[in-house]
């Protein structure tokens, strides 16, 4: 059996922004803004209704029944990671 991430906690980093920590305790701040086309999340754009997300499910959920996938949030924060890791300088071994 794989891997099935799952979202345990979730704080609100301003603007579209939510730090969330997954069972594996991996942590991120990840940008929502990406996921917030459609009609399901048209209210999420009105910043006072985006701060009333939830942890349901093992993933962020607010009222209106809008949710994004546990596994689209992970898989968001690892490809986050390998373009960060891609883009830094290789280290260089100190003499």
């Amino acid at each position: 059996m794989s891997f099935l991430p799952s979202v345990i906690n979730a704080e609100y980093r301003g603007g579209f922004r939510i730090r969330v920590t997954f069972n594996d305790n991996t942590e991120a701040t990840i940008d929502f803004r990406q996921w917030l086309d459609g009609p399901i999340f048209e209210p999420l754009k009105d910043a006072s209704y985006f701060r009333r997300f939830f942890i349901e499910g093992g993933t962020v959920a607010w009222p209106n029944g809008a949710d994004i996938a546990p596994e689209t949030l992970y898989e968001a924060v690892a490809r986050e990671r390998r373009s960060n890791k891609t883009l830094r300088p290789p280290s260089r071994a100190r003499r």
